[in-house]
């Protein structure tokens, strides 16, 4: 089964298409056009313009590249939320069009369950792990236990990503903030106290990042505040991940969202689960990312264990919750 999948749920847009390969994912094509704004953070309706100027393009391209036709594609899928609400109608609308024009049936999925299904489709071994979920919006703990996805924690306020994005703005860094945040911390030598917030499983990151900014107007060195920002953020979503596998007693962890591409936040994760005897696991980064074959890849689990969506109930849902999917496609 042949699936295409459009992902449009903040600053990316992606086109990806799918084939499943005994019960592995295999990625024929998967292009993604992000929407980088001039100054500050990200504009809605803005996104939604860029969006809608480049999916038509990259819905063909997608298709030339995977060497298939559209008479091929078996089912569309879009990104259903959570997300940004200009940007998630947008895609669900280029999915409209194509799944009626191309006479095919229609999927929507959860976002956040796509990132934690393309790992255990595509990272060999991984079954049944513990996400951490890291992108912008999101932060997240998940596993999987009775019958549902459940979240075992998550910010209380703003995603590691955001916090950082946040945190670079205030810095005169150009978006994406993290990677570049990421290259300063390399050079940091000295750690500089910041709030440590954790509320029982859950992570709070604004008293950090005002600490944070803080030091930067006294002048301290930029190199160790980004250091220490790095140690202080990944320390607390490694505590908690570790805590949710051992309340599940479950010895896979994986790592997903674009924030996991962050080679020390794999680290410290990486060394907690080797200190368990655990297993860990990362997808390829163009799978972390925000990526249409993902969304395509959670739309053919749906489809293929049963599940069915008419055009009429495919509208948006921008507070889309993980735990509110029921999963039907695992045992």
């Amino acid at each position: 089964m042949i699936c295409l999948g459009i992902e449009g749920t903040a600053h990316s847009i992606g086109v990806g298409i799918i084939k499943d390969v005994k019960g592995h994912c295999h990625i024929l094509s998967n292009l993604i056009k992000t929407y980088k704004p001039d100054k500050g953070g990200i504009h809605p309706r803005e996104a939604a313009n860029h969006h809608a100027t480049y999916i038509a393009d990259l819905i063909s391209e997608s298709v030339q590249k995977a060497d298939v036709d559209f008479a091929d594609i078996d089912l569309v899928s879009f990104s259903q939320g959570p997300g940004l609400g200009p940007c998630l109608r947008t895609a669900a609308t280029a999915a409209r069009a194509l799944a009626l024009t191309i006479e095919k049936p229609i999927m929507g999925v959860n976002h956040c369950v796509a990132h934690l299904e393309i790992g255990r489709g595509t990272v060999r071994g991984c079954t049944d792990p513990v996400l951490l979920y890291v992108s912008g919006a999101n932060t997240q703990v998940i596993a999987f236990a009775e019958g549902k996805y459940r979240v075992f924690g998550e910010t209380l306020d703003i995603g590691i990503g955001n916090c950082l994005d946040k945190f670079g703005r205030a810095i005169s860094l150009e978006f994406p903030c993290g990677p570049k945040i990421e290259e300063l911390a390399k050079k940091g030598v000295r750690y500089l106290p910041l709030p440590y917030s954790i509320k029982g499983m859950d992570i709070a990151f604004s008293g950090l990042l005002t600490a944070a900014e803080s030091y930067v107007s006294k002048g301290l060195s930029l190199e160790d505040v980004c250091y220490s920002m790095q140690e202080t953020t990944f320390a607390m979503l490694t505590e908690v991940t570790e805590r949710a596998m051992a309340h599940t007693e479950k010895q896979e962890v994986m790592l997903g969202g674009g924030v996991a591409s962050n080679k020390r936040l794999r680290e410290m994760v990486e060394t907690m689960a080797r200190d368990r005897s655990a297993a860990f696991f990362v997808p390829s980064r163009d799978v972390c990312v925000d990526n249409g074959a993902m969304i395509a890849w959670l739309g053919f689990l749906m489809y293929d264990s049963g599940l069915r969506m008419n055009i009429d109930e495919s509208i948006i849902n921008q507070r889309y919750r993980t735990d509110m999917v029921e999963v039907s496609w695992r045992g």
